[in-house]
Protein backbone atom coordinates (compact mmCIF):
# COMPACT_ATOMS: atom_id res chain seq x y z
CA UNK A 1 0.00 0.00 0.00
CA UNK A 2 1.53 3.55 -0.78
CA UNK A 3 0.81 6.75 0.65
CA UNK A 4 0.44 10.34 0.02
CA UNK A 5 1.57 12.65 2.33
CA UNK A 6 -2.22 13.66 3.97
CA UNK A 7 -2.36 9.75 4.39
CA UNK A 8 0.63 8.89 5.87
CA UNK A 9 0.41 11.88 8.67
CA UNK A 10 -3.47 10.72 9.10
CA UNK A 11 -1.85 6.78 9.79
CA UNK A 12 0.47 8.08 12.50
CA UNK A 13 -1.99 10.26 13.87
CA UNK A 14 -4.01 7.05 14.73
CA UNK A 15 -1.00 5.29 15.39
CA UNK A 16 0.06 8.16 18.00
CA UNK A 17 -3.37 7.40 19.65
CA UNK A 18 -1.85 3.71 20.56
CA UNK A 19 -3.11 1.55 17.76
CA UNK A 20 -0.49 -0.36 15.59
CA UNK A 21 -0.81 0.17 11.68
CA UNK A 22 -2.29 -2.96 10.99
CA UNK A 23 -5.74 -1.96 13.59
CA UNK A 24 -5.31 1.76 12.59
CA UNK A 25 -5.66 0.49 8.80
CA UNK A 26 -8.78 -1.43 9.60
CA UNK A 27 -10.26 0.60 11.93
CA UNK A 28 -10.30 3.14 8.79
CA UNK A 29 -11.44 0.84 6.37
CA UNK A 30 -13.97 -0.19 8.28
CA UNK A 31 -15.52 3.32 9.37
CA UNK A 32 -14.91 4.29 5.97
CA UNK A 33 -17.30 0.75 4.61
CA UNK A 34 -20.32 1.85 6.90
CA UNK A 35 -19.83 5.28 6.50
CA UNK A 36 -20.79 4.35 2.65
CA UNK A 37 -23.21 1.94 3.51
CA UNK A 38 -24.84 4.29 5.76
CA UNK A 39 -25.26 6.88 3.03
CA UNK A 40 -26.74 4.30 0.75
CA UNK A 41 -29.31 3.68 3.44
CA UNK A 42 -30.29 6.98 4.16
CA UNK A 43 -30.73 7.74 0.27
CA UNK A 44 -32.73 4.78 -0.23
CA UNK A 45 -34.99 5.72 2.71
CA UNK A 46 -35.28 9.14 1.35
CA UNK A 47 -36.32 7.97 -1.74
CA UNK A 48 -38.84 5.56 -0.08
CA UNK A 49 -40.31 8.47 1.81
CA UNK A 50 -40.19 10.50 -1.08
CA UNK A 51 -42.17 7.82 -3.00
CA UNK A 52 -45.08 7.72 0.03
CA UNK A 53 -47.72 9.75 -0.71
CA UNK A 54 -49.12 9.87 3.10
CA UNK A 55 -45.88 10.71 3.71
CA UNK A 56 -45.49 13.66 1.16
CA UNK A 57 -49.07 14.56 2.45
CA UNK A 58 -47.92 14.62 6.27
CA UNK A 59 -44.78 16.59 5.34
CA UNK A 60 -46.63 19.39 2.81
CA UNK A 61 -49.26 19.28 5.99
CA UNK A 62 -46.17 20.30 8.05
CA UNK A 63 -44.43 22.76 5.91
CA UNK A 64 -47.73 24.35 6.01
CA UNK A 65 -48.12 24.71 10.04
CA UNK A 66 -44.96 25.59 10.26
CA UNK A 67 -45.25 28.80 7.89
CA UNK A 68 -48.52 29.67 8.86
CA UNK A 69 -47.08 29.68 13.29
CA UNK A 70 -43.51 31.35 11.72
CA UNK A 71 -42.89 34.89 12.76
CA UNK A 72 -43.73 37.80 10.67
CA UNK A 73 -40.72 39.50 9.08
Amino acid sequence: MRLDDEADKALRALQASGLTQSEAIRAALLTSARRLRRGTELAAEVAALEADPDDREEMLAVASLMEVLRAPR
